[in-house]
């Protein structure tokens, strides 16, 4: 018995080396397996680092070219915001010119009351002494006053006159 139960146990061992040298070249197939992908990994994790520098490369050119429009569009905001204040008063400027240039227009163009009495003076004084003085020569001065006092009163920015 002692020579079966030997036997017995030697197929066992057998059955089991058997069994543990397939499980072993099952884990070789897979071993082999992961070092295949384990050089494709290295390629995809090599254009990874490739693709990631050119990225921050990239990333710093924007953020370069960003700061310099950032530092331009100040600039020209700057000058766009003096522009519109300089046209502002250039047009406050300009309104005074048309005020004064209207109020010397209104006070050159005789008055129409002034025509009658002029025409009137011209009768009354057909004898010939040879002197009028009529409503329209004294309206006249007036308006010449006004707008020369229209005119002395137009001042530019720098104090000179127009």
């Amino acid at each position: 018995m002692s020579h079966s139960l030997g036997i017995a146990i030697e197929s066992l061992v057998a059955a089991l080396l058997m069994l543990t040298i397939g499980y072993c070249m099952l884990l070789n197939k897979r071993l082999m397996r992961l070092k295949a992908d384990e050089s494709s990994l290295k390629a995809t994790i090599a254009e990874l680092i490739t693709a990631t520098e050119i990225a921050e490369r990239a990333i710093g050119g924007l953020k370069h070219t960003v700061r310099d429009v950032n530092e331009n569009l100040g600039n020209q905001l700057t000058a766009a915001t003096q522009m519109s204040l300089q046209l502002k008063k250039q047009l406050a400027e300009g309104d005074n010119v048309v005020r004064r240039l209207s109020k010397i227009a209104l006070a050159a163009r005789p008055s129409p009351e002034a025509e009658p009495a002029e025409a009137a003076s011209n009768m009354s004084n057909a004898d010939g002494s040879g002197v009028k003085v009529s409503n329209a020569n004294m309206s006249s001065a007036k308006a010449l006053a006004a707008a020369a006092q229209a005119f002395s009163d137009r001042r530019r920015s720098d104090g000179l006159a127009a």
